[in-house]
Parts: structure tokens; C-alpha cells; sequence
């Protein structure tokens, strides 16, 4: 099931933004490579311009040097073709002897006042002859020089709207790509806060690390669905466990109080079982409260994960005699940092579990020593094995399996286990095969 709904007010506030950046980056890029493309072709042109305005004042009063070789005099020379070629490009010229004379001019000269104009003198074999000086107006030269540059600010900023309007579309699309799977885990994440425990992602079409973000966040839900479900079970199976001793000790308390039963030895024993039984159900939970809230400090020191499985295995070897099971040892060195009364309880809990579910006439062997730089220890038994489906929730809280529900216990045990082992950075593992047996892992660093 997957839950849908809007942002407050119905906006999609991320999606807005992000497509706005994308215009914004967008008209700056735009921007900065339109000022440099102007910049450089302004350049470009105006060095073109002044280039053709110098080689046409050159070509005048080349004309003019021309006309003057004619007569080897200015007077009665025709500077008319000189006066055309200025005119031709929209140029007015005038021509003055060496003395400053004025020669001959364009109508237009005088008029153009303010305008550009270049001067070049008159040589002829290294004689000066005089001096052809040309003013450029606004056309000819001059309009091309300005319709160039109007023509190219006119592209640059139809090229920049039209990347304006590409980025918005682009940022739009990939804004509503980005947004939709998160506004659909945002809705999921609220749907579970009210209370949709079945409200998962599920599939989305996204990038790589908002897929990894919702597959998270389903695996979340579904632990967190796992857990309450093993809460419920917790309480049914400790009312179960409970139910008995208490009932045990509310009939021998009332059959003493009303004289049915004498307080003989064998009934307060009795009554003496069924107290310890509870006392080691409220020592399961404490012990677990304890590792998971990280309340167990570990005082670690050098020790040799040796004798703490000889320890282990004395204190339980009358319980295994009892129950006509042969505990086998294979136990070598392996010094290890740690905290012993921990890691006792580790040890005490796997062959408390072997004990347990290994039926009579079975062995259970301890094998303890290092291997590839690590200190190893496993605990197998022959008993009926832990079926595949079961194998991978052995370590959950208060998770029983099949086999557990024939044997009484809170089912804490391995999980008890699990948690100190982490706490020592090791970790505990488990093989098994039904009716194969099992083995249990212990692996930590070496000291």
C-alpha cells in the first residue's frame, strides 16, 4: 500500500526552486558568453573597420598622388577620381599641398565635423606632396560597422531567450523527476505517522540514491513491522511462560493457607522451582535491556578465550550429565581483549541452547582456537538442526521457532548473545541443516 498527498498548501515549493536555478544558471551562462562573443566581435569589427578606413584613405591619396604626376603640380590636377572613390564608401575627403593649401574637397567635408576621419600624407618617391585627409560619416563604413554590431546583439539575445525558455522546460522536467519520488516518500513517511502501518514506497523511477533512500525506508517499516510483531508475540509467550508458575505457586500458596497441603519439604521445593523460573525470566529481560540500551560497559583486559570456554563448559557439565548428553572439548589457546564476565555469558547461553534442544544420547562439542589472524569458537550439536526458513531469525528478539515452542524459555537467549558478541566486535554466526545439527560461530579479534 502506498499513501499519497500534497505539501502543506498544495505547492511543490522543491520543484519551483529548482527549476528557477536552472533558469537562473542558465541566464548567467547565457549572459557571460554573450558579453565575451560581444566583447571579442566588437573588437574584431572595429579592428576590420579601421583596417578598411586606412587602406581606403591610403587608396585616395594614392588616387590623388596619381592625378598629380600628371602635371607634376596640383594646379589644374583633377583630384575628381580621388573625390569619388571617398564618395563610392560614403567617406568626404580633402586634399591640401605641402603648404596646407587646400587643394580640392568633398561638398559633405565641412558638415561631417565630429565624425572619425584619418590623415595620410601624399609621398611621391620620397617627396611629400601634400596630405589626403578622409572623415567617415555614418553610412557607408559607418553603417556597416553599426548594423554588424545591431545585428549581432539582436542574435545574442534571441539566443538568450531561447536558452532561457530551454532551461526552464529542462528544469521543470528534471525538477518533477527529482520531486515526485520524494514528495511520494514524504507522503509514506506520514501516512505511517498516522498510523498506515502497510504504507510502503514500493518501486519508483528516480536516481540511484533517492531508489536507495525509499528501498531504506520500506526496509525500515518493515523492521519496525517485525519488531511490533515480535512484541505481540513477547507478551503472548511470556503470559504463556508466566501463566504456569504463577498459577503453580497460587494453588500451593492457597492449598497451605487452607490446610489441603502440608508445608513439607518436597512442596515448598516445589513452590522454591517455580520462583527460581521466574527469576530467570526477569534476569533474560534485564540482561537484554542491559546490551541493547549499550548499559553493559565492558571492561576489557587481556584473556584468553580458553579458559572462559573451560568455565563455561564446567559450570554446565553436571546439566549435561543429567540429561545424558556428551559434551566434548577441543579447546587451544586464543588470547583475545575482552571483558571474561561477558563473554561468559556468551558461552554459558550457546551450550545452555545446545543443552536445550539436543535430545538425550546426543553430544554437543566446543571447539575453541585462532584461525586467519582471528580467535574461533564453535558450539555443535546433533540435535534436529533449525529448519532454512527459520535460520536467518535466530538472533531476533523474542523470535521462537518451530523446534522453541516444544521447550520453555522467553526466546532471548541467542539474541543476548548476539548483542555482546557485537559489543566486543566480533560476531556470532549460525549453520545448520534440519536434522543435521547445529553450528554456532564465535569469532573475535585477537589481543
Amino acid at each position: 500500500m502506498a499513501a499519497s498527498s500534497r505539501p502543506p498548501g498544495g505547492r511543490d515549493t522543491l520543484g519551483l526552486r529548482l527549476a528557477l536555478s536552472f533558469l537562473a544558471v542558465a541566464l548567467a551562462a547565457v549572459a557571460l558568453l554573450a558579453g565575451l562573443i560581444v566583447a571579442f566581435a566588437a573588437a574584431e569589427v572595429s579592428e576590420l573597420v579601421s583596417t578598411q578606413r586606412a587602406d581606403l584613405t591610403s587608396a585616395i591619396a594614392s588616387a590623388a598622388a596619381a592625378t598629380w604626376t600628371q602635371h607634376h603640380s596640383w594646379r589644374g590636377a583633377d583630384i575628381s577620381p580621388a573625390l569619388d572613390l571617398a564618395g563610392r564608401t560614403g567617406a568626404d575627403a580633402r586634399i591640401v599641398d605641402a603648404a596646407g593649401s587646400q587643394v580640392a574637397v568633398s561638398r559633405g567635408f565641412a558638415a561631417d565635423r565630429g565624425v572619425p576621419q584619418i590623415s595620410t600624407p601624399i609621398v611621391l618617391r620620397g617627396q611629400r606632396l601634400g596630405t589626403a585627409t578622409v572623415r567617415f560619416s555614418r553610412t557607408g563604413l559607418g553603417a556597416a560597422d553599426q548594423a554588424l554590431r545591431s545585428a549581432l546583439a539582436r542574435a545574442v539575445i534571441a539566443a538568450a531567450g531561447l536558452a532561457a525558455l530551454l532551461a526552464l522546460l529542462s528544469g521543470l522536467a528534471v525538477s518533477r523527476h527529482l520531486t515526485r519520488p520524494v514528495a511520494r516518500i514524504i507522503s509514506v513517511i506520514r501516512a505511517r505517522a498516522s498510523g498506515e502501518r502497510g504504507a510502503r514506497v514500493g518501486e519508483i523511477r528516480a536516481p540511484g540514491e533517492l531508489r536507495e533512500l525509499a528501498a531504506v525506508l520500506d526496509h525500515m517499516a518493515d523492521r519496525l513491522d517485525r519488531n511490533e510483531q515480535l512484541r505481540r508475540d513477547l507478551v503472548a509467550d511470556l503470559a504463556h511462560e508466566l501463566r504456569t508458575p504463577v498459577a503453580v505457586l497460587q494453588a500451593g500458596h492457597e492449598a497451605l493457607l487452607d490446610g489441603l497441603a502440608e508445608p513439607t519439604p518436597s512442596e515448598l521445593s516445589s513452590l522454591r522451582d517455580e520462583v527460581l523460573r521466574l527469576a530467570r525470566m526477569v534476569d533474560d529481560l534485564q540482561t537484554l535491556a542491559a546490551a541493547d540500551a549499550a548499559a553493559v560497559e565492558l571492561t576489557r583486559h587481556p584473556c584468553d578465550l580458553a579458559d572462559i570456554a573451560e568455565t563455561a563448559a564446567d559450570s554446565l557439565a553436571a546439566q549435561f550429565e543429567a540429561a545424558d548428553l556428551t559434551l566434548r572439548r577441543n579447546i587451544r589457546p586464543a588470547p583475545i581483549l575482552a571483558d571474561p564476565r561477558w563473554l561468559h555469558q556468551v558461552l554459558t547461553n550457546l551450550l545452555t541452547n545446545a543443552l536445550k534442544f539436543t535430545p538425550a544420547g546426543g553430544t554437543v562439542t566446543i571447539d575453541c582456537g585462532t584461525s586467519d589472524g582471528q580467535a574461533v569458537l564453535h558450539v555443535t550439536d546433533t540435535g534436529p538442526g533449525i529448519a532454512a526458513a527459520d535460520l536467518p531469525r535466530i538472533f531476533d528478539r523474542f523470535w521462537r521457532g518451530r523446534q522453541a515452542l516444544r521447550t520453555s524459555g522467553s526466546g532471548i537467549g541467542l539474541a543476548i548473545a548476539a548483542e555482546l558478541t557485537r559489543a566486543h566486535g566480533g560476531t556470532l554466526t549460525a549453520a545448520s541443516e534440519a536434522g543435521h545439527g547445529t553450528e554456532m560461530t564465535l569469532t573475535l579479534p585477537l589481543a
